[in-house]
This record gives C-alpha cells, sequence and structure tokens, in this order.
C-alpha cells in the first residue's frame, strides 16, 4: 500500500477552448472536464494506474468536498479524509491553442488547529499499513509550517519510506526530518538554495547538496528533459525521446507516483528513473491530469535514456 498526503485539496476544473482567447470578451468553453484534485490526488490516480494499492489522505469540506471524496470513489481511490468546517477550494486549467495551458489556483479554506490536531492524531493509524508515503504541493492557511517535517519525522518513526514534493519554505523545513526522497525541480532548487540555476552542472551541484544533508535519492525534475538522480549509486541523469506534448500539467506529480511505486517494488537506481521518466512523459501525452495510456508509456519507455554521470 502507498499513502498519498494532500492537505490542499482541490476540484480541478479543465476548461478546453475551441477557439482563441480574447480578453475582456465572454467566451464559451467547448468542454469541462473535472476531477479531484491537488498534487497527491494526481499522484494517487497514476499510483492507481501502476496497479498498486493507493489510500489518499489529507483535508475535505463541504460541498466540494464531498464532491472530491466522490469523484475518487468513481476512480476506484480508497480514501480517508479529515472533515473540515472549510470549503474545499476549486482551481481552473484553461487550455486553449494560443496559450496552451493557463491555470487559475485558488488558496484554500483556512484549517483550524483542532482540525490540525485531529489529523496528526490520525495519522500514524491512516498510514499503518502503506510501506510508502508520499507528501505534496502546498498547505491551506492555518497550518503549522512545520507540519510536514512533523509528518515526515512520524513517518520514518513507524518505518515507512516518504517522498516529499513541495517548495519554498515547506521544502527547507521537510528537509530537517529527511525524508527518504525529493522531487523539486529546477526552479525550486534555485530558491532553495537562493541561486539562478543556469545549467546542468548547477542543478548537479544543487542535487548533490541536498544529498549530502541525509537524503538518500534526490530526483531534480528537468520537465521535457527529463529527470537528475543522485543516490548513493551515483548521479544519472534520464531523457525521455521527443513527444508532442498535449498537457504538462500533472508531470512532476506523475514522476513522484511512479517513484513511489518503484521504491515499493524495489527497483534499483536505473530501473526506477527510467520508469518515472517514462510515466511523466506519457502523462504528457494526455489531455488529463495524473493519466497516461499503457501503450505510450510502453512506447516510451522504450526510448528513454539513462546515463551516469
Amino acid at each position: 500500500m502507498i499513502t498519498t498526503v494532500t492537505l490542499n485539496t482541490s476540484i480541478d476544473k479543465a476548461y478546453y477552448m475551441d477557439g482563441i482567447i480574447q480578453n475582456g470578451e465572454v467566451m464559451r468553453v467547448s468542454s469541462c472536464r473535472n476531477t479531484a484534485g491537488g498534487k497527491g490526488l494526481n499522484v494517487a490516480r497514476i499510483i492507481t494506474l501502476c496497479g498498486e494499492e493507493v489510500k489518499a489522505t489529507g483535508f475535505a469540506g463541504g460541498y466540494n468536498g464531498a464532491y472530491l471524496e466522490a469523484l475518487l470513489t468513481k476512480d476506484g481511490i480508497n480514501h480517508h479524509f479529515i472533515h473540515i468546517q472549510g470549503e474545499t477550494r476549486s482551481c481552473i486549467n484553461i487550455l486553449d491553442k494560443k496559450y496552451g495551458s493557463t491555470e487559475y489556483l485558488e488558496p484554500g479554506c483556512e484549517v483550524t488547529e483542532a482540525e490540525e490536531g485531529e489529523f496528526l492524531k490520525s495519522f500514524k493509524q491512516i498510514i499503518g499499513d502503506s510501506e510508502v508515503i508520499t507528501i505534496s504541493g502546498s498547505i491551506p492557511k492555518g497550518l503549522s509550517p512545520d507540519l510536514y517535517q512533523n509528518l515526515i519525522s512520524q513517518a520514518k518513526e513507524e518505518g515507512k519510506s516518504v517522498i516529499l514534493d513541495t517548495s519554498g519554505k515547506l521544502l527547507e523545513s521537510g528537509l530537517k526530518a529527511r525524508p527518504t526522497m525529493v522531487k523539486p525541480n529546477r526552479d525550486e532548487i534555485g530558491m532553495l538554495f537562493g541561486v539562478r540555476i543556469a545549467g546542468l552542472s548547477d542543478v548537479i551541484d544543487c542535487a548533490k547538496k541536498i544529498y549530502e544533508m541525509g537524503i538518500p535519492y534526490v530526483v531534480i525534475s528537468l520537465g521535457g528533459e527529463g529527470a537528475l538522480f543522485v543516490c548513493d549509486d551515483g548521479i544519472y541523469l534520464g531523457r525521455p525521446p521527443k513527444i508532442d506534448v498535449v498537457n504538462t500539467v500533472g508531470c512532476g506529480d506523475s514522476m513522484v507516483g511512479a517513484f513511489a511505486v518503484a521504491l515499493k517494488r524495489g527497483y534499483e537506481s536505473r530501473q526506477a528513473l527510467r520508469f518515472a521518466v517514462a510515466i511523466a512523459a506519457a502523462n504528457a501525452l494526455s489531455p488529463s491530469t495524473g493519466y497516461f495510456e499503457q501503450s505510450q508509456y510502453e512506447a516510451i519507455l522504450e526510448k528513454v535514456i539513462v546515463e551516469k554521470l
């Protein structure tokens, strides 16, 4: 079992536009797709598609929260959410021919101290039957800034492997608890160390610094260029083939889901990186977030290049 933690859940609305967007005009949406959103829920869908059992947890509130749980049930994803008084947010992704993907992300409602305490009290029970825990994304207003650090420490005390995918102060704090794996992107490591990332050598330098903090697996996602992987075995670069990208939203989450599966299955370094890069690339071929076609994944997997640097 793998548990995914998503504290700032949302109803994700994808608006597909046939025409070019005209600012200041009434625009008609050609089609709309609603999904249970938040980075960790994208991770959960990928894990399910990979054939592993998953449990989604976090906060859900109000009518949107009930709808979110219904959407997860429809997708066949087991879930255990702490219910809060506030309303789960909505996030909009507008997809059109000229601009591609444009996202509008609501900040989310405030979570009370009592609701945070209820989650912390339930956490060890929720993750009890899981080997791997993923913690993804931002946190709602009202939560302690060191909450991720606390959750990582609790999970490690229970003998779980933990993957952290966040940014800013949450990443900085979470690193202190030494998760099993972190997966920032190029911009996020630049922000973490206060440097400008000009090329691959800068990425490697930052990744090595994180590894030296006591993080066994450091993954830096590089968008269409793949990912850098630093571990005890060395430094690896995984590169996908050139593809006709449909939608890049959720590619990082897909990579996290794939690495969670790889950790659970005990894949060796090269195999894990090849698998994760292929899953992330396959997600980019889908208009849906946190989804891939098996045939596309298999075709990409054969063409992924993994190089030891």
